[in-house]
C-alpha cells in the first residue's frame, strides 16, 4: 500500500484554484520553494503559433524557458515592446498577440538562446 505522501494530494480546488503539492496551500498564497520550481527543460526554446481558444486569432508562443519568474516577465515584456504587441506571460509560457514567430525568434537567436520553430 502507497504511504499518503506518495500518493500525492490535491492538485486543484474549484475554490482557490491550483494547489501546492508540499504545503496544499493556494499557489497565490503558497510559501514554500515547491510552488515555484519549474520541471526541467531541454535548453531549446520553441516558438510556435496557436489559434485555439483564441475565436481564430493567431498568438505566438514561447515554451521552454529555462528562468525564473521575474526573468521570463522581463524577456515577455521585451518580446512584447519589439513587436509593438499585446501579450502575457503565463505559467512561465510567453504569449506575443499576432504571428511574430519570425521576429521572436531572431531576436531570441541573437541574445544567444537555441530556438526552434515549433508547430506548423
Amino acid at each position: 500500500m502507497k504511504s499518503k505522501s506518495a500518493q500525492g494530494g490535491l492538485v486543484y480546488s474549484t475554490e482557490a484554484g491550483r494547489m501546492c503539492p508540499q504545503c496544499r496551500q493556494a499557489i497565490a498564497s503558497c510559501r514554500c520553494s515547491a510552488a515555484s520550481v519549474r520541471p526541467a527543460t531541454d535548453g531549446v526554446l520553441r516558438v510556435s503559433l496557436e489559434t485555439k481558444g483564441r475565436a481564430g486569432k493567431g498568438v505566438t508562443v514561447l515554451r521552454g524557458l529555462a528562468m525564473d519568474d521575474a526573468a521570463i516577465a522581463a524577456l515577455g515584456k521585451q518580446l512584447r515592446t519589439s513587436c509593438g504587441s499585446g501579450g502575457t506571460v503565463k505559467d512561465g509560457v510567453v504569449e506575443v498577440q499576432g504571428d511574430h514567430r519570425d521576429r521572436v525568434s531572431r531576436m531570441l537567436t541573437d541574445q544567444g538562446f537555441v530556438v526552434k520553430r515549433a508547430g506548423g
